[in-house]
């Protein structure tokens, strides 16, 4: 999901993982650079005692929220004319906007966008490259932890 958002070529990866539970790796923290200045910060964990799945964007002036466990989204805004469906806010000067978010269960929504792309012969929205791209990116993230464990002398079971 983040390679569709950042258009650029990832330049640093910093990973972590470590067992807590078991042999392998249940809590990992991953720092993505991206060539064009982009910070990606990924948490994941099997111990955790809340499911989240959360992506959140911070910009200038601006702060989104995606909630894919609730479905929703928030945005967060500083300095812009508060509009008219903007929820009440602490502070005056943030505008917070929840929009209206289409909920459907996303596996079904995939086979649904895979079949239409099937039954007209158009292109994915996400295409054999971008899988290709995010496969390799997440090939490079395991390396990164299992280095991370050598070098920490860390044993951390492969599979």
């Amino acid at each position: 999901v983040v390679l569709s958002f950042v258009d650029s070529p990832v330049s640093e990866i910093r990973a972590v993982g470590l067992p807590v539970l078991s042999g392998k790796v249940d809590i990992a923290n991953v720092r993505l650079e991206f060539a064009s200045g982009c910070i990606a910060n990924f948490t994941a964990s099997r111990v955790s005692t809340e499911r989240v799945r959360k992506l959140r964007f911070f910009q200038p002036q601006q702060y989104i929220s995606l909630d894919y466990g609730r479905q929703d989204v928030l945005s967060f805004s500083v300095g812009e004319a508060r509009k008219p469906d903007a929820i009440p806010s602490v502070n005056p000067q943030i505008s917070v906007v929840k929009p209206e978010v289409v909920k459907e269960e996303p596996l079904r929504a995939e086979l649904r966008a895979f079949l239409e792309c099937v039954r007209t012969r158009s292109k994915p929205l996400v295409t054999l490259e971008d899988g290709r791209r995010a496969l390799q990116v997440a090939l490079n993230i395991v390396e990164a932890i299992q280095a991370h464990a050598e070098r920490n002398r860390l044993n951390i079971l492969n599979r």
